[in-house]
């Protein structure tokens, strides 16, 4: 797996790159104390990894994963404990209480490789078992229209039918082929294939309209564009 660390204590990044430096299947591409400088490298050079520090002083390390696009998998590494139940809310990998050990690390880097392994597998499988009551259902990825969070539920919206489905929105995008579908608003994923039209602050699918987030709008017509 590729990886960056942001942190604005050199020390800190020094033990990240130490670490990581033993990890064979962690390849660390950069280290950052400057959090513009991380986003202008992810928006050239996008990762599957990132440690982050939530304390810094331009920006949180919170607000600048908000700030991502493409969010790679994210390891908190902090020395503050208050910001754990935050930073799992968010669907972070694992959350490392400074200063940590190296079986530490490690133990977090194996829970990163456990997901990147899952998630790269899922974009070979053409369908999705879904859990809805008692049963498994199974659908096509083609077959989806869209995907709308609906409290701990998501809907599964398709042409001729709806499923929901009790998950998170960060769960079921790891179970998304990424090259099929994209995050365009808090509470909605797009099939990007299914896309008719896009507006300003909205997309057409099967002639509904769709918000998207501004955030998520450069990203989006990157993507089709490039279709």
């Amino acid at each position: 797996m590729t990886a960056i660390a942001l942190d604005d204590e050199p020390l800190a990044l020094e033990v990240i790159r130490s670490h990581a430096s033993k990890v064979p299947f962690i390849e660390l591409k950069g280290v950052f104390t400057d959090a513009f400088k991380a986003m202008e490298y992810l928006k050239k050079e996008p990762v599957d990894l990132m440690f982050l520090d939530i304390k810094m002083p331009d920006i949180s390390g919170i607000d600048f994963l908000h700030s991502l696009h493409m969010k790679p998998l994210v390891v908190f590494t902090t020395a503050y404990t208050e910001h754990a139940v935050t930073s799992f809310d968010l669907d972070a990998v694992d959350y490392l209480l400074k200063p940590f050990s190296l079986p530490r690390f490690v133990k977090a880097c194996n829970k990163a490789q456990e997901l990147y392994e899952a998630r790269n597998k899922n974009q070979h499988i053409p369908y999705i078992f879904l859990k809805t009551g008692y049963e498994q259902v199974k659908v096509n990825f083609d077959d989806i229209l869209y995907l709308e969070a609906a409290g701990n539920y998501v809907n599964f919206v398709m042409k001729d039918k709806a499923l929901l489905s009790r998950m998170t929105f960060s769960e079921v995008e790891n179970l998304l082929p990424a090259d099929k579908f994209l995050r365009i608003h808090r509470s909605y994923v797009a099939a990007l294939a299914h896309i008719e039209r896009i507006e300003r602050h909205q997309v057409h699918i099967a002639g509904k309209a769709i918000p998207v987030g501004e955030s998520y709008m450069e990203r989006l017509r990157e993507l089709a564009v490039g279709r």
